[in-house]
């Protein structure tokens, strides 16, 4: 990927030889308005102290990469070094989004320590690993974008709002290229689809070529930390560049065929929005694995745990038992069957992601299996027994 001008600044100047410790550091109120920008506040002041007694620099990691990482600091970008902070867990390595504790010189700088995360946007991996990957710490809106150039696939947007309502932070789902769908009364009903799948979820549609809809999202990201998700062809990039006024990210054209792009964006990186608050763009996901997210699928899915609530049993299945009020909700057309399959998928999903670290959780998806072919094998041989 080629250097924008500003990141090209910012390697050339995060190289240059670091300020020594005595060269007046900056006092807290000039690091607090120097990185208010990138969302810093009186919480993480205050998280920050005990490291500000040692003479540590707090500074926001903009970029990670092979074991360095780059940081917006008060006293200016920096490059340093993340050995003291790579431990074996892949989740509580450092990412882009941290609020780190960096020495305040040295050839090279370390950084000695993160705060803790406020939120945190985790996925599996796609190898057969039971392993987690953060893509992005301290986010406050997720924006999930959609292209509208190929056919919406729902299930995987309900996927991405799982991930996303576990993390901490509020999903937003973009529709993007709708200058591809001029028809007003299609683009609506695709909305409308989006908003089913999405309860509680802002929906907005947006065109990069046209400049629609740009200026409300522009707002409702204009304060906090934003990262863009989406798989490869999504209009990521695009986005990312009217959104931030310059032509940061490249922009690869999407195959024809089926609207997949080339991954055009290759590591996360954080940079600031002209009208305010910062933008994490990411690398379009292949695959979007779910990683300990039942509350977020919960969440994604709320009105199928609120009409189970509603079931005579509370371990109901909703397939045949007697008072089943998610049953009755198919059958009365209130609740969409793939929105059923869809809930039962992710849910299951997650069950084994969460089966493999939990020794536990294993031992009671074993004994359940173990009860439930038992009872299986029993009504068989009552069913041979009576036709005997």
């Amino acid at each position: 990927m080629s250097l924008s001008a500003s990141q090209a600044s910012f390697a050339s100047s995060s190289s240059s030889p670091a300020p020594s410790a005595s060269a007046s550091a900056a006092s807290a109120s000039d690091a607090s308005a120097a990185l208010a920008p990138y969302g810093w506040d009186a919480g993480w002041e205050a998280e920050f102290a005990p490291y500000a007694a040692e003479g540590l620099l707090a500074g926001r990691v903009v970029r990670v990469d092979r074991g360095q990482c780059d940081l917006v600091t008060a006293e200016g970008p920096v490059r340093a070094d993340t050995a003291f902070v790579t431990p074996h867990d892949p989740l509580r390595v450092i990412c882009t989004g941290d609020w780190a504790a960096v020495e305040p010189g040295g050839n090279p700088r370390y950084v000695k320590a993160y705060l803790p995360r406020r939120t945190a946007f985790v996925r599996s991996t796609s190898s057969q690993r039971s392993e987690g990957q953060i893509l992005a710490a301290n986010v406050d809106h997720a924006v999930i974008a959609v292209s509208l150039a190929v056919e919406l696939d729902l299930g995987r947007i309900e996927r991405f709002l799982a991930l996303a309502w576990e993390s901490g932070a509020q999903p937003l789902v973009v529709l993007t290229k709708a200058d591809l769908v001029p028809d007003p009364a299609a683009l609506s009903y695709l909305v409308q689809d989006v908003e089913t799948a999405a309860p509680g979820v802002q929906v907005l549609t947006v065109s990069s070529l046209t400049g629609e809809g740009m200026d409300v999202l522009g707002a409702v990201l204009g304060s906090g930390t934003s990262v863009l998700l989406g798989i490869s062809g999504a209009g990521k990039s695009t986005l990312a560049n009217a959104l931030l006024g310059e032509q940061v990210m490249d922009v690869q054209a999407t195959r024809e065929v089926d609207g997949k792009g080339r991954h055009t964006t290759t590591t996360r990186n954080l940079l600031r929005m002209p009208g305010g608050g910062v933008l994490i763009d990411t690398p379009g996901l292949r695959g979007v694995g779910l990683w300990d997210a039942e509350t977020g699928v919960g969440q994604v899915f709320a009105e199928i745990e609120e009409l189970a609530e509603d079931c005579r049993f509370h371990d109901c299945a909703h397939e045949s038992e007697p008072g089943c009020a998610v049953r009755a909700a198919l059958e009365s057309g209130a609740l969409p069957e793939r929105r059923l399959d869809s809930y039962r998928k992710l849910l299951r999903e997650n069950q084994r992601i969460v089966a493999k670290t939990d020794a536990r959780l294993r031992a009671e998806i074993r004994r359940d299996w173990r009860l439930k072919s038992a009872e299986g094998r029993a009504n068989y041989a009552a069913k041979r027994g009576g036709h005997g």
